[in-house]
C-alpha cells in the first residue's frame, strides 16, 4: 500500500473532500473542505478527480514519510514546505519515494494548507464521502501514527505549478438576499454593505465571526423567528446583531434572523482569511449571483490547463549532477542538416 504515514501533526489537521450534499433531512450538513478551490487545485496539478479527498491542515501541518512512491501537490494557505532538507514549491505538484520525509510548517498567510496525494486519500468512507465531520461526529481529526493510504493513482505526471487565486488577506465578498433579508430594514441592508468588518477571533469550521465597530444589525422581531433550514454562505446576526457567516460544518437549522447569504465561489475567501483580515460585503442580485457562480464553475472545469511545468532553480537541486544535462548538444560550427552530421 502506497501513502503517508503521518508522524507528527498539528491540532486541526482531518481528511477532507467535497462532503456529503443532500443529508439535510437527516441532520447532516454537508460538511467538506473549508476551501473548495484548493481541492480543485490539487486535483488539476495531479491530473485527477477534484471530488477526491486530501488532508487539510489548519494553521499548520506537520511529518510525513512516504510509504511507497507517491505523487503529491500543495494547495491552499501557503506554508513552508521541505522534503529531505529541500524546500519545494507551493501550489505544486511533486514525487515522493519510499522512506522520504516531508516537513511542512505554519501557514505564512491564511489559514487552511492542503496536502494532495495521487489517487486521493482513500481512507474508509462514511455515509458516502471520506470528508471528517467532527460535528457530525463522522471520523476524527489526523493523529501521529495515522496511515493516510492512497487510491489507485492513474496518472504519473508531476512537476507542475499552478498560479494560486488570491484569496487569503480578506477582500470583497459578495451576498445575495435570502428568505429573511426583508427583516432588516433597507437602511440597515445599506450600512451592512458600507462596513469593513474584519474576521473574529470565534471562528471554525462551523462559522466565521464578523467584528466592526459601531452598532450591530438589528433585524425587526427577531425574537419571534421560527427555526428553520440554513446552509453555508448564510451571514446569521447574534442576538447583539453581530454578524456570522456559515461555513461547511454548519448547523442544520437556526433561528438566529439572516441578512443574506454569501455566494459560494466566496466561501474561500472567508475561510481563509486570518483573524483582522478586512472583508466588505457586496449586494448582487440573485441573477448576477447565478452568472459569477457559473463563472466560476467553468475557471474550475479551465485549471488543468493553466497547470505549467515547474522550473527549478539549479542552485537548489540537491541531485543535480544525477540528471543528464548534456544530451542534444550540438556543434556551433557544424550544418545539422548536412549529410552524416549528427543533430
Amino acid at each position: 500500500m502506497n501513502g503517508l504515514r503521518i508522524m507528527r501533526i498539528g491540532p486541526a489537521a482531518s481528511v477532507q473532500d467535497m462532503g456529503r450534499p443532500g443529508l439535510l433531512g437527516q441532520g447532516v450538513s454537508q460538511g467538506g473542505a473549508a476551501d473548495t478551490l484548493a481541492l480543485a487545485e490539487g486535483a488539476a496539478l495531479l491530473r485527477q478527480d477534484p471530488g477526491l479527498a486530501a488532508l487539510e491542515m489548519g494553521g499548520m501541518g506537520g511529518e510525513f514519510e512516504a510509504i511507497g512512491p507517491v505523487r503529491i501537490a500543495l494547495t491552499g494557505a501557503p506554508m513552508a514546505a521541505v522534503l529531505d532538507g529541500e524546500s519545494l514549491a507551493w501550489n505544486a505538484s511533486h514525487q515522493m519515494e519510499a522512506g522520504q520525509r516531508l516537513t511542512i510548517g505554519a501557514a505564512r498567510a491564511g489559514v487552511y494548507g492542503y496536502l494532495h496525494l495521487g489517487g486521493g486519500i482513500a481512507t474508509e468512507p462514511l455515509l458516502g464521502a471520506r470528508a471528517v465531520h467532527l460535528m457530525a461526529g463522522l471520523g476524527r481529526a489526523a493523529a501521529a501514527d495515522d496511515l493516510l493510504p492512497a487510491g489507485p493513482d492513474q496518472n504519473s505526471e508531476t512537476g507542475l505549478v499552478l498560479a494560486a487565486e488570491e484569496r487569503f488577506q480578506g477582500g470583497e465578498l459578495r451576498i445575495i438576499e435570502s428568505f429573511q433579508s426583508q427583516l432588516f430594514a433597507a437602511a440597515v441592508r445599506r450600512r451592512f454593505a458600507a462596513v469593513a468588518f474584519s474576521r473574529g477571533s470565534r471562528a471554525n469550521r462551523m462559522g466565521v465571526e464578523m467584528v466592526s465597530d459601531g452598532e450591530g444589525f438589528a433585524a425587526e422581531g427577531q425574537l419571534n423567528i421560527l427555526s428553520e433550514v440554513i446552509l453555508p454562505g448564510d451571514v446569521q446576526m447574534t442576538g447583539e446583531g453581530k454578524p456570522f457567516v456559515l461555513m461547511r460544518e454548519c448547523q442544520t437549522t437556526g433561528g438566529y434572523p439572516r441578512i443574506g447569504t454569501v455566494l459560494p465561489c466566496d466561501l474561500p475567501r472567508v475561510a481563509q482569511a486570518q483573524a483582522g483580515a478586512v472583508l466588505r460585503f457586496r449586494w448582487v442580485s440573485l441573477e448576477d449571483g447565478l452568472e459569477i457562480q457559473a463563472k466560476h464553475e467553468n475557471t474550475l472545469k479551465s485549471l488543468p490547463a493553466a497547470c505549467h511545468p515547474l522550473v527549478r532553480d539549479p542552485a537548489a537541486v540537491r541531485d543535480l549532477l544525477s540528471y543528464q544535462l548534456i544530451s542534444g548538444a550540438v556543434s556551433a560550427e557544424a550544418d545539422p542538416f548536412a549529410a552524416g552530421e549528427n543533430p
